[in-house]
């Protein structure tokens, strides 16, 4: 007997875009869903990202590999670039890398870094808002949980609210050569 492989797809979402295959939502909707980009039948998303985020999704039809990725409780990293409104000082750098209290308890420490745009990054449709006299930045965080809307809640408890989020890793995998909307296989 031959065994099955299992399908793991990484997936580009761009902003917009439901992390799931259909919407459950208002009878109507025209909120467009994973279904749009991926025809591939029998796998699901191994953990959400929010609507109005970027960036990697990894599918698959390997429930542990599912469990792996989605529950806080396997620590597995995932990494974000973040632009930020403002230019966080080191002391806002040190509170995102030793923790940060927020509503639902304290986050575990996070890797972080300021780091320039990312190279080779597409536009968002629609753009983030520019203002003249507000200088944005981008910083890279590395978390190992998976709270809603969590870094969002962690760059505006230091200061900086995000203004475009976009996940460049989990794991071992990333986004490199993935351009917005594609998807290829891991």
């Amino acid at each position: 007997m031959q065994a099955v492989m299992a399908r793991t797809i990484l997936f580009n979402k761009p902003f917009g875009v439901l992390s799931q295959f259909t919407d459950a939502g208002t009878v109507g909707s025209t909120r467009r869903t994973l279904s749009a980009f991926i025809d591939v039948p029998g796998v699901y998303a191994a953990g959400r990202l929010d609507k109005d985020s970027e960036g990697l999704m990894v599918l698959t039809d390997d429930g542990k590999l599912q469990s792996r990725i989605a529950e806080p409780k396997h620590k597995m990293a995932k990494t974000y670039w973040v632009q930020v409104e403002g230019v966080p000082g080191a002391e806002a750098l040190d509170a995102l890398r030793s923790g940060v209290a927020l509503k639902d308890g304290k986050t575990r420490p996070a890797q972080v870094q300021a780091i320039a745009q990312p190279a080779g990054l597409w536009d968002r449709d629609p753009p983030v808002r520019f203002r003249k006299t507000v200088a944005d930045s981008w910083i890279e965080i590395t978390i190992t949980e998976g709270r809603n809307r969590q870094v969002r809640r962690m760059t505006a408890a230091v200061g900086f609210p995000t203004l475009r989020l976009i996940r460049a890793g989990i794991g071992s995998w990333s986004i490199d050569g993935l351009a917005s909307g594609t998807w290829r296989d891991a």
